[in-house]
């Protein structure tokens, strides 16, 4: 598979075929949840006309949410002393975290968002909405969002 450009989709199928040939059940378990919540986004994007699924962009966007909610739900699990409980979800995210691209480091992130302001004029609080969808569009999967939009408010506050 290497060497051409494979999609998130097809390596998440592939990851599954070994996992299951491997016999690795966590990691099985772990697939088989991403590819069922690609399956629901599928088709609740048939109402918007969309035959063939949710596109790559939409892949990542909905693996790096899979991510922050098992990483909430690791942190309730740890306060409540159930450490078995946030390892499975650890194990979770590290599966997750195998399909997403290289993430962007904070000194990228923001040289990406001062591009980004530049190219659209962006010049106040208002114009964030642009910003943050040039970035989804250009960045889904390589940077946490929720960051990327207080990095936003201090640039175009400053």
């Amino acid at each position: 598979m290497e060497g051409k450009n494979v999609s998130t989709r097809e390596k998440i199928n592939a990851a599954m075929k070994d996992a299951l040939k491997n016999k690795e059940m966590e990691r099985l378990a772990a697939i088989r949840l991403i590819i069922a919540a690609m399956k629901d986004k599928d088709v609740a994007s048939r109402t918007d006309g969309r035959n063939d699924g949710i596109d790559e962009s939409a892949v990542l966007s909905l693996l790096q949410s899979m991510i922050k909610q098992r990483t909430e739900s690791a942190k309730i699990f740890r306060e409540n002393n159930r450490p078995e409980l946030a390892a499975k979800e650890d194990g979770e995210i590290a599966v997750i975290e195998s399909f997403l691209p290289k993430q962007l480091s904070d000194e990228d992130v923001a040289k990406a968002i001062e591009a980004i302001i530049a190219d659209t004029g962006a010049t106040s609080i208002k114009d964030m909405g642009k910003i943050m969808a040039e970035l989804k569009a250009k960045y889904a999967g390589q940077m946490d969002m929720g960051k990327a939009g207080g990095v936003i408010k201090s640039k175009l506050s400053g």
